[in-house]
């Protein structure tokens, strides 16, 4: 999973961007500080890995992990090659969903670039830019399929579509909100790539003060869950000042930090949370002794296609998974007593992997 942490300057993007990956990209209250991408991965916290490689005495766990790019401040213009613009619109290309911070904060030692807080306002400054982007690239494929539309029947539905969708994105909607007429609709509009028609996460940044009721206090976090409601977006509250406290934290320091800020959980969790949800993914879980590792796929894969994420030959090869869930084997000790209970199943090509499933794959290739 590759997810892309947006913003204007100054809005605290970097400075999240480095407690979430501790990658210590550049932070200064100036825009443009981040000049390149910074790139940083994160593990997936998951309790059920430590619980199976302890049971297993595994000599490896591997957790499944997310890939953060922090990339450019935006400036109005951006498409048009303003401020670090292009750059920006070409590394946000190939992320899966974008995370994008907006400040909910008032402090006059860190300067906004349009001169006050209205997240709104920021929120459509960088919408549009990424709308004029994404109409710039229909375009170009509307002037380079125009002629063989004349005499290709499924070409020339292809253009009335990509003529619809311009319209729509002119009118300031976003790509994700378009109806689509069929399936042909919905397999093109996915394969051209648009920026606004990545899944996004709201990250609104807060004060120290906003985070224990979680911004239900907070009038700009009020405006950025309504406008994410509307738009089939999720939102988490997050200081990206404490959480560059907590990354400096050992993990039991973290939660005694955690209780005596009355949090439960911290940003990251909250952000892989959100992330998980509206890529609509899960993990399933291989353990033994060499290693227990997460693996993560889309809600709704079969077995087969599961068994692809560990290795082509073992989705060719297909022959019949072993699954048990993970807390029937955590509870039994072993995956021979698991089976001796009738707790393991050997499942076929049909069956649909759900979350925390163990699973053994056969094939033979």
């Amino acid at each position: 999973m590759k997810l892309g942490i947006v913003g204007l300057p100054n809005v605290g993007k970097s400075t999240l961007f480095n407690s979430l990956t501790k990658a210590g990209a550049e932070s200064a209250n100036y825009p443009f500080c981040t000049i390149d991408p910074n790139v940083g991965i994160v593990t997936v916290p998951d309790e059920r890995l430590k619980l199976l490689g302890d049971m297993y005495k595994s000599k490896k766990v591997t957790p499944a992990v997310i890939e953060f790019v922090d990339i450019a401040g935006l400036v109005k213009g951006a498409s048009k090659g303003e401020g670090l613009g292009n750059q920006f619109l070409a590394n946000i290309r190939e992320v899966d969903a974008i995370v994008h911070v907006v400040r909910c904060f008032e402090d006059s030692n860190v300067v906004h670039v349009d001169g006050s807080v209205d997240p709104l306002r920021d929120i459509e400054t960088i919408n549009l830019e990424l709308i004029f982007a994404d109409v710039e690239v229909l375009e170009r494929r509307v002037a380079k399929q125009g002629r063989a539309a004349f005499n290709d029947k499924k070409i020339a539905k292809e253009v009335e579509c990509i003529k619809r969708l311009i319209e729509h994105l002119e009118a300031g909607n976003l790509a994700i909100s378009f109806e689509c007429e069929d399936e042909d609709e919905e397999a093109w509009v996915a394969s051209y790539n648009l920026l606004t028609y990545k899944p996004v996460i709201f990250a609104a940044n807060v004060s120290e003060d906003d985070l224990a009721d979680d911004g239900a206090s907070n009038a700009y976090v009020g405006k950025v869950r309504e406008f994410a409601s509307a738009n089939n977006s999720e939102v988490f509250v997050i200081c990206a000042q404490i959480e560059q406290e907590i990354a400096e934290l050992e993990d039991d320091e973290k939660q005694m930090f955690l209780e005596d800020l009355g949090l439960k959980e911290s940003g990251l969790d909250k952000l892989i949370k959100a992330s998980y949800h509206i890529l609509n993914l899960m993990s399933f879980l291989t353990a033994g002794e060499d290693e227990t590792r997460a693996w993560t796929i889309k809600i709704g894969t079969k077995a087969p296609q599961a068994a692809g994420k560990i290795h082509t030959d073992f989705e060719r090869g297909f022959i019949k998974a072993e699954v048990v869930n993970y807390k029937d084997l955590l509870e039994q000790g072993s995956l021979s007593a698991a089976r001796d209970k009738g707790l393991v199943g050997m499942e076929g090509k049909d069956y649909v992997v759900q979350d925390g499933d163990v699973i053994l794959f056969r094939f033979n290739v």
